[in-house]
């Protein structure tokens, strides 16, 4: 039936679970009974009618205590509470129908004696736990269903974190680079048309990487850093020769994952405020180092750091380095935050990540170097 395949696949193993038991109590029961109190087969017959009604009645249980489930825990309990009356009158009017009423005892008055006695003796212990017992196995598997599905929402979330990070990091290439790099190309279809193309081809370079980065999988180190000197090249043919960049990489880290464009703000940043506003200039330092396992990342410059208008140090509100922060501390946890500098020499902005890919340092290095032969 298709309303079988409806039901989730743990409600159907516990309903199957629970008429198990009690199939091994019944029998194991009316096994005793018939050999040392009765020695009469409706004994038997008797316990497998009880059974297959008790079987019905748990469906019900479960039923019962879904819709329940929906109303606050004072109406819970009350409706389990009348669920065990209701399945006590049943489950012993039917005891009673099978071991008395079918011997000839149909008066009312002896039902009630019957029921009387039944509620003084184990027996109706015994029912009022298979309700219970029910109850209880449908309450523990939707706690750890609301357990499981916590974890789903957190994992969730987290996607959508990442993807809210994906849309921002999109963002993150300002609009005014666009615009600057676009009067650029405009000059120098007139003076330098080969020029103007490599320009083009860097800024689809750009782009292409930008837009790659949607689907969330971090990048090498080594592509990143490619994708920052077509930045800075670009930076460079507005701002000419008052733009430098000098970069120290440790071979050995060229393999290292991280998230796509984690740098990119970092040396926007130097240049929108450290550099750009100095008359002179300056230059912008990459620097990666290993140390064991621990990798620094710092992007410095020498522009007018704490002399700047807006100083960055730490408390901007600026959305590329708040992005970035929070990236990193989502990647690598709250220790590889972003550590700001802001002097008289230039601003400083730093990070740690631990490098956990387990890769032979002295293998990846020999790979990478020919990599950039």
């Amino acid at each position: 039936m298709k309303w079988l395949d409806a039901i989730p696949r743990i409600w159907k193993r516990a309903y199957l679970l629970i008429c198990l038991w009690y199939a091994i109590n019944f029998t194991i029961s009316a096994v005793l009974e018939w050999r040392l109190v009765k020695p009469e087969y409706y004994v038997l017959w008797t316990a497998l009618f009880l059974l297959e009604a008790l079987c019905v009645f748990i469906l019900l249980i479960f039923i019962w205590s879904h819709w329940l489930f929906k109303f606050s825990y004072a109406w819970q309990v009350t409706g389990h509470v009348l669920g065990i009356i209701i399945f006590f009158l049943v489950m012993g009017t039917l005891s009673y129908y099978f071991t008395d009423y079918l011997e000839g005892f149909v008066y009312l008055d002896h039902w009630k004696e019957y029921m009387v006695g039944l509620l003084g003796s184990w027996d109706a212990l015994r029912i009022h736990d298979q309700y219970i017992i029910t109850v209880g196995v449908y309450y523990v598997i939707r706690y750890f269903q609301g357990l499981q599905s916590q974890e789903q929402e957190k994992s969730e979330l987290a996607i959508r974190n990442k993807e809210m990070q994906i849309s921002l990091l999109k963002s993150q290439i300002n609009p005014h680079f666009l615009f600057n790099t676009l009067n650029s190309i405009s000059t120098l279809v007139h003076t330098s048309k080969e020029q103007a193309r490599k320009v083009i081809s860097q800024l689809s370079d750009i782009f292409r990487y930008a837009l790659d980065s949607h689907n969330g999988e971090m990048v090498k180190l080594v592509h990143e850093i490619e994708f920052i000197e077509n930045y800075v090249r670009i930076q460079q043919v507005r701002f000419g020769d008052r733009l430098k960049f000098q970069k120290d990489i440790d071979a050995t880290c060229l393999g290292v994952s991280l998230p796509p464009m984690i740098l990119q703000p970092l040396v926007e940043n130097s240049v929108k405020y450290g550099i750009a506003p100095k008359d002179e200039g300056g230059t912008i330092f990459l620097t990666v180092r290993r140390s064991g396992s621990v990798i620094f990342f710092e992007v410095k410059d020498d522009g007018l750091g704490s002399k700047a208008k807006k100083v960055l140090d730490g408390s901007s509100s600026g959305v590329g380095m708040i992005n970035t922060d929070l990236r990193l501390k989502s990647y690598f946890g709250v220790q590889s935050h972003l550590r700001v500098l802001a002097t008289d020499h230039g601003y400083s902005v730093s990070f740690f990540i631990e490098d956990k890919s387990g890769v032979n340092k002295h293998v990846q290095k020999s790979i990478l170097e020919n990599q950039l032969l």
